[in-house]
């Protein structure tokens, strides 16, 4: 079954985009616009940043969004805060049901300690890549947001990064409370099952009240 996407109502289209698989991709968005995120295929991790459009720039803090939403997932309702405690976005729709906040992004040097293989595409790189369009540099990449990403933790603490449940079609929405830029990385993993072990296209729409 493939879920269909539903703008927000009132408004309409200015950008829209197929992400390849591996890909990362980044805009500005002005205040009150919205930004989706739809998981084509299913099953499909899309790493997430944000900063504040102008310098000196803030930028997404995850600690700050777990603690203030009282939630380790993001879903529906969860506000995206910065580390100077603003909140840059919030999630109005979400098809899915729960994003993950723990795993961070995946990078060359951990798939060389965690799965023993060399010189993998990466989050991380894709990021590095992607930051340096707009001036800002590796150091600016923290802990983020993985949409569609399924991470299992159990009452001893054991994490395991776990198949995802994302259908066809699922989708999220941000609406942007500040002039933000968003910073996505279509997960090249294949060494988990984070990306079904075959990474696949998403499509990202801009969209702004009428």
């Amino acid at each position: 079954m493939t879920v269909a996407l539903t703008l927000p109502e009132g408004s309409r289209v200015i950008h829209r985009e197929t992400v390849a698989p591996k890909k990362p991709w980044s805009r500005v968005l002005a205040t009150g616009q919205f930004l989706s995120i739809v998981d084509l295929h299913g099953q499909q991790a899309v790493d997430f940043l944000c900063f504040t459009a102008h310098a000196p720039h803030a930028r997404l803090n995850v600690p700050n969004t777990v603690k203030l939403n009282r939630s380790l997932y993001v879903t529906k309702g969860t506000d995206l805060y910065s580390d100077r405690a603003e909140k840059m976005f919030s999630v109005i729709e979400d098809t899915c049901g729960f994003h993950d906040t723990l795993a961070g992004c995946c990078s060359c040097e951990m798939d060389r300690l965690r799965y023993g293989v060399e010189k993998t595409e990466s989050c991380r790189t894709n990021f590095i890549s992607e930051l340096s369009k707009w001036g800002l540099g590796p150091s600016e990449i923290v802990s983020n947001v993985n949409f569609f990403m399924r991470v299992k933790f159990a009452s001893d603490g054991a994490l395991e990064i776990a198949e995802g449940i994302s259908r066809p079609g699922d989708y999220v929405i941000l609406r942007a409370h500040m002039p933000v830029l968003a910073v996505l990385s279509n997960c090249p993993q294949q060494n988990n099952p984070c990306s079904g072990f075959a990474p696949t296209p998403i499509e990202v729409i801009v969209s702004e009240a009428v």
